[in-house]
């Protein structure tokens, strides 16, 4: 609970810092592609370094890698800060901060992952996914509504400061586990290179697993979409707090159902939740980007983010039931690496793809990002209904590849 309540305060945090920037950047330029820049430089790194993380989580002090990458990640929001108190950033500033930030950041995913397997018991899993999607969606439930209003009596620094200051505070949390538990480290002879190559064998090997993290490439692909346009679409009519406000009520979607999860878990047919919720989201996708209507909109938002917890939790209890404990953090990094292919294509292609529609058309942007969303989510739905029906993913709820 120490370690989790330090995540939950880091990611309110970096919450503000996402919404500050989407917001200064957008008002800078207009465009829904520069905030789709900023993702993805803040994203990309992330992700291409995940997979040697899962290495590094196996071979060393899965703690200390978190302190790292929290309080090293911080530079980056730093320079950032400096660059806006010297008179405003320019958004090749803004990419190289939140790039440096996203190098140091990879650290940290596959160890937290892992060490929640060093600290529980398998029947803890489901329940313990519930605590981490609501630490998750904190950046998406409190940090709008706060940054919000904190625009309206401040600007971007303070958010950043802010931002700076959850890092000591996540950092000290860590070390304080870090103190209490004893460290579960291998004598591991194997080379750097032999064991990513063991960590994408053990992905790899179990085709369930494999075939299922492929799905989630793809599904993260269309969401992608969704999120990153999310924000433009909304900026193009209504005002930051306007927008701060529907994205905590949004986000208070996956608030509801992490909570019920946290405290009920999920007991048997996650195949075919996963595919049910998959498929629910995908639809208030399609239902999110109909109208110019913020009611409309922040219904079908929160409807969207009321089932994303679901899907989590099911991809969570079925990858981490078939992986041996001593290949956790390899996998974890591979995973993330592959499952989130889609996020760099959507953050690199849908900005670009909404602002080219809103020149052909001559539409708002915020209308041409709506019909890129609306696509998304259709092309979700055709994608997760036959998850339900697949007899390998199925066969990971008995653990069958293990």
């Amino acid at each position: 609970m120490l370690l989790w309540a330090g995540e939950l305060i880091s990611s309110i945090g970096g919450g503000l810092t996402s919404f500050g920037l989407g917001v200064y950047v957008f008002q800078q330029t207009g465009s829904a592609a520069g905030m789709a820049l900023v993702t993805l430089l803040g994203f990309l790194p992330n992700l291409l370094l995940s997979a040697p993380a899962g290495v590094l989580a196996d071979k060393y002090d899965r703690r200390i890698l978190m302190m790292l990458g929290d309080g090293l990640s911080a530079l980056g929001i730093i320079y950032i800060l400096v660059c806006m108190m010297n008179g405003g950033a320019e958004l090749w500033q803004i990419c190289i901060g939140v790039t440096i930030s996203s190098i140091f950041s990879s650290l940290l995913e596959p160890s937290y992952r892992a060490t929640i397997t060093d600290l529980l018991t398998k029947d803890e899993y489901s329940k313990a996914s519930g605590l981490v999607s609501l630490a998750g969606s904190a950046r998406y439930l409190i940090s709008p509504f706060l940054a919000g209003i904190l625009l309206n009596i401040s600007d971007i620094n303070l958010l950043l400061i802010i931002d700076i200051s959850t890092f000591v505070v996540t950092v000290i949390a860590t070390a304080v586990v870090k103190k209490g538990l004893k460290t579960k480290i291998e004598e591991d002879k194997e080379s750097f290179k032999n064991s990513f190559k063991t960590g994408w064998k053990a992905l790899y090997s179990r085709k369930g697993v494999f075939r299922l993290v492929l799905i989630s490439s793809l599904i993260t692909l269309f969401m992608g979409a969704f999120q990153i346009l999310a924000e433009p679409m909304i900026l193009s009519f209504e005002n930051s707090t306007v927008l701060g406000i529907a994205e905590s009520v949004c986000a208070s979607g996956m608030l509801v159902t992490s909570i019920y999860l946290g405290a009920k878990g999920i007991k048997k047919n996650f195949t075919k939740i996963l595919s049910l919720a998959l498929a629910f989201s995908g639809l208030a996708i399609v239902g999110f980007g109909m109208v110019e209507n913020i009611y409309v909109i922040t219904t079908f938002g929160f409807l969207f983010f009321a089932a994303l917890p679901f899907a989590n939790n099911c991809l969570d209890y079925l990858t981490r039931t078939n992986i041996p404990d001593k290949l956790q953090g390899r996998a974890w990094g591979m995973i993330a690496f592959i499952s989130q292919l889609g996020y760099v294509v959507a953050y690199g292609v849908s900005g670009v793809l909404a602002d080219l529609i809103s020149n052909l058309m001559g539409i708002t942007v915020g209308r041409a990002a709506a019909i890129v969303v609306m696509v998304a989510g259709a092309i979700m739905i055709l994608i997760a209904l036959p998850i339900m029906k697949n007899r390998k993913i199925k066969a990971l709820e008995e653990g069958k590849e293990l």
